[in-house]
């Protein structure tokens, strides 16, 4: 059976743009396996039944079925561990990053992009990716990411910890990536396919480490749909 990768995507399949997809095709991708695009969208729950939840990145692989892009990561390196390595035996270090990412980075990121997702549903996800996610932050879209341009150097000062570590080395792992730079990637990579909005300015560390990103594996996460940014 084909290895295949459960991953949201918009009206185009190849707009696919959940920063949790992002880790795991990355993480495919150090690890140099295929895999497969099957999109997906928010109300398509039961093309992923079988998986038991109703989330994505789904990864199946021969008999078995992973969900949860840091399962994925953990699967991926016990299953395949004759190739490189995601974490480099220390996993604790990285499991740090990827929290920071969902609790800080991409907790700032939805409150300046979400607005502009639904441009990019078709029109029955547009209808329920607003509802739940007015319903979510008690406001409308727009109204969440009112005043977003005043907020940006907040959100650039939270990325210290990035540059401290970028100043010494090009990517979070070190002198190579690993999945603590997937784990991060993958919120800059969602805003990219999605917002035109400047998040990062031409001079800073993290504008760099991102661009480095992009051109990874062959420039696999540049040569996608995007907003240019």
């Amino acid at each position: 059976m084909a290895r295949e990768l459960y991953e949201l995507a918009g009206a185009d399949p190849a707009r696919r743009f959940s920063p949790y997809c992002w880790r795991s095709r990355m993480a495919l991708a150090h690890k140099g396996l295929e895999a497969a695009c099957i999109p997906w969208r928010f109300t398509d729950s039961q093309a992923i039944a079988f998986s038991g939840q109703d989330k994505v990145p789904v990864l199946v692989d021969g008999d078995r079925v992973v969900s949860d892009s840091w399962a994925i990561a953990e699967y991926l390196e016990e299953r395949y561990p004759e190739a490189p390595s995601l974490f480099r035996g220390a996993r604790q270090p990285v499991r740090f990053i990827a929290a920071w990412a969902d609790t800080v980075l991409n907790a700032q990121l939805v409150r300046m992009i979400v607005s502009d997702i639904p441009q990019w549903l078709g029109e029955g996800q547009q209808a329920y990716f607003r509802a739940s996610r007015e319903a979510r932050f008690g406001m409308g879209l727009e109204q969440v990411t009112q005043g977003r341009e005043s907020r940006l150097p907040e959100f650039r000062t939270a990325l210290q910890p990035m540059r401290v570590l970028l100043w010494e080395n090009p990517f979070l792992g070190g002198g190579s990536p690993d999945y603590a730079d997937y784990a991060v990637f993958g919120g800059f990579q969602w805003a990219r396919c999605v917002s035109s909005l400047s998040l990062l300015e031409a001079t800073d560390p993290v504008h760099g480490w991102r661009e480095r990103m992009l051109d990874l594996f062959g420039g696999l996460a540049r040569d996608v749909p995007h907003c240019g940014r």
